[in-house]
């Protein structure tokens, strides 16, 4: 393990860590200094089983290289559940100053065929899993400032190429996910100025589970590399990125939302207005039709999507 130390004093709670981007957060995290909790269910894709081992393998394979973790297998989709890892940190390190939201799962379905318990399923551990966490974390935060103690904090959604390009058969999934980097920007909102808080969305892309699963994806990431050329898809090359955030004093602006993957960083923006078009009065039938060629000049095009973006 590294001995460097950009991370050391720094406690960091990453959700779904026990195996993919997560497992490389951890990894690299604890190299750089930091006391990690490794929040895993160890569920299968679709959420469902249970394995708290894996969140055990993980601290295992820190602990051997001479790091610091602690396991936890608290649900994060339940508020109990976002208390708890919280808890855990505080009560393992005294501390938190990182929270990597990473926790996620997929079922995927065309809208014709999607189940509402598919639909629920996915918002749930995306978007409530973010909630239960970061509320925890909040309040935690918030506490600590009435003492004083404002220290430079860092929280970190997980949104996708996928809630960004509208990918088919990913409704539930892009909904949250594209949620998600608001939620980021929105956080930013509440959190940094008052609690020195800096929130980020990123959208990252690899080999993992989640991509694996998704057949068109599967296909491009899952490649064969040749011996000894660079793996572009390998989760490794996330990591650094997501774990530089979390330095003491960073200085990526708070409230961004970032695409990482291979050896490329991608800049986004949420949602901004490109152009106007106004009448002076309630618009009628009649205007709108004239206006239609405007319209349609002014309406960005819709970006179509790669199948190596669907992660």
């Amino acid at each position: 393990m590294s001995t460097t130390s950009r991370l050391a004093g720094r406690v960091v709670i990453i959700t779904g860590a026990g195996s993919g981007l997560g497992r490389e957060y951890a990894l690299l995290a604890a190299s750089h200094g930091a006391k990690v909790v490794v929040n895993d269910l160890g569920t299968a894709l679709d959420g469902e089983g249970r394995n708290a081992g894996a969140a055990q393998i993980v601290v295992n394979e820190i602990e051997a290289a001479g790091g610091v973790a602690v396991a936890n297998t608290d649900d994060i989709s339940t508020t109990e559940g976002g208390q708890g890892v919280v808890k855990t940190a505080v009560d393992a390190f005294g501390d938190l100053h990182v929270l990597i939201n990473n926790a996620g799962i997929l079922r995927d379905k065309m809208l014709v065929t999607m189940e509402p318990e598919q639909w629920d399923a996915v918002i749930k551990v995306h978007l409530r899993g973010h909630f239960s966490t970061t509320s925890a974390a909040a309040k935690f935060w918030r506490e600590r400032s009435k003492s004083g103690d404002i220290q430079d904090r860092v929280l970190i959604s997980t949104t996708s190429m996928s809630g960004m390009l509208g990918i088919p058969g990913q409704a539930n999934y892009g909904a949250a996910k594209g949620g998600l980097a608001t939620f980021a920007l929105v956080a930013h909102r509440e959190l940094n100025e008052r609690l020195k808080v800096r929130s980020y969305a990123i959208a990252p892309s690899a080999r993992t589970r989640l991509t694996m699963g998704t057949p068109d994806a599967a296909d491009n990431v899952g490649k064969p590399v040749p011996e000894g050329a660079f793996d572009y898809w390998d989760a490794s090359n996330v990591a650094p990125f997501v774990t530089w955030l979390g330095v003491e004093n960073c200085p990526a602006p708070s409230g961004s939302v970032y695409g990482v993957e291979g050896d490329r960083i991608q800049f986004f923006e949420v949602w901004p207005q490109v152009a106007e078009l106004r009448a002076g009065h309630k618009w009628s039938f009649d205007e709108l039709d004239a206006a239609g060629d405007k319209i349609v000049e002014l309406t960005p095009e819709l970006r179509e999507f790669a199948p190596s973006e669907q992660s």
